[in-house]
């Protein structure tokens, strides 16, 4: 009797959005790689990949074949189970963060409203941060189960160095959402449509700068980014915790980081910068006139803007800033990030209480 009450519909509708976003970000993170080395070619005063495909385009998918035919080798010493484990988590939860992310505005299907939107939770937040949590499981089963210790040391390295910086992420959105009273990512894109100035005065980055320059700077840290890449650091520190891996298993691991930059610019667009909200323009009298469905595009297409510029500034941080040491990495995440997002979670909470006398 319950099947019968069951909206296949909906059903059939996140199907569709959540095979298209999967695809999405694996075609994204896929051609940012290719990005990546075409911005480290400008820095750097040379061509880059330009050969497979015109103008190069073709080679990253030269790049996935080459691992795709490499030998699978697996450790004889290892734990097969988790060896194989490894690999898979990161890029299971590197794809799951993206569920709560509210892509755009709704669509108008003859009549039905079509959110798009994975899941919109009224804790998506916390959601995020408990999928986010899990990706340190990745990097740590991937460094024991190869059973080397050198792998194990980086695999320690990388785990510490998220947990680390987790708190003051953590800590700096407690702030934010202080001001937003709620946890679901599309409340908080809406609260942040109509302000001043096209809309701009709306975003939390006016709000909140030290905040999101915490966040910002535990991204880095949070997706093994120059120069917070000290888990993978491949010349200095003896590769890292991927150590072991070949083939296709490497190519989940390296890939499950371009994805993790991916997710983590359009989780930043969304908390500060208006999410899918397009500056200058009131979407509801656009709606009127052009329709919802071409202002929901409009809406993904102003998100992902945001998305790329973010990335970019993912790269141009990678080929310009210098790694950080250890210590220097530890003390940056324990004595002055974790303080200051406590100073800027106590000022909000102060001037939040004194506005709402």
């Amino acid at each position: 009797m319950d099947l019968l009450l069951v909206d296949w519909a909906l059903v059939f509708e996140k199907l569709i959005l959540i095979v298209i976003v999967v695809l999405a970000s694996l075609g994204i993170a896929l051609y940012t790689t290719f990005a990546e080395r075409k911005v480290a070619a400008v820095i750097q005063d040379r061509r880059g990949p330009n050969r497979a495909g015109p103008f190069g385009l073709l080679q990253p998918f030269a790049d996935g074949l080459k691992l795709i035919f490499k030998e699978d080798i697996i450790p004889l010493t290892s734990n097969k189970a988790l060896f194989v484990l490894g690999p898979g988590l990161a890029m299971v939860t590197a794809l799951l963060t993206s569920a709560v992310i509210p892509w755009g505005s709704a669509l108008d299907l003859d009549g039905r409203t079509v959110p798009l939107q994975i899941a919109d939770i009224n804790i998506g937040v916390l959601y995020i941060f408990g999928v986010v949590s899990m990706g340190v499981y990745g990097v740590m089963i991937g460094g024991w189960a190869s059973n080397n210790k050198f792998s194990l040391l980086a695999a320690i390295r990388g785990a510490s160095q998220i947990i680390s910086y987790e708190l003051a992420m953590g800590i700096s959105l407690i702030a934010l959402l202080m001001l937003t009273g709620s946890l679901s990512l599309k409340t908080i894109v809406e609260q942040q449509m109509g302000g001043g100035w096209g809309g701009l005065l709306g975003w939390n980055i006016i709000y909140q700068p030290l905040g999101f320059l915490i966040f910002l700077i535990c991204a880095f840290a949070e997706c093994n980014r120059t120069p917070f890449d000290l888990s993978e650091a491949e010349s200095e520190l003896n590769f890292g915790y991927h150590q072991e891996y070949s083939s296709m298993k490497l190519g989940f691991f390296l890939f499950a980081e371009y994805i993790n930059m991916f997710i983590s610019s359009a989780l930043m667009a969304t908390l500060f910068f208006g999410g899918y909200d397009i500056p200058f323009v009131n979407e509801a009298n656009l709606a009127q006139s052009w329709g919802p469905n071409i202002v929901a595009f409009l809406g993904v297409i102003a998100l992902l803007v945001k998305t790329v510029l973010f990335i970019f500034f993912f790269m141009w941080v990678r080929w310009t800033v210098p790694r950080f040491r250890y210590d220097q990495l530890m003390d940056l995440g324990w004595k002055k990030l974790i303080p200051l997002a406590l100073a800027n979670m106590l000022i909000t909470g102060a001037v939040v209480l004194w506005l709402n006398k």
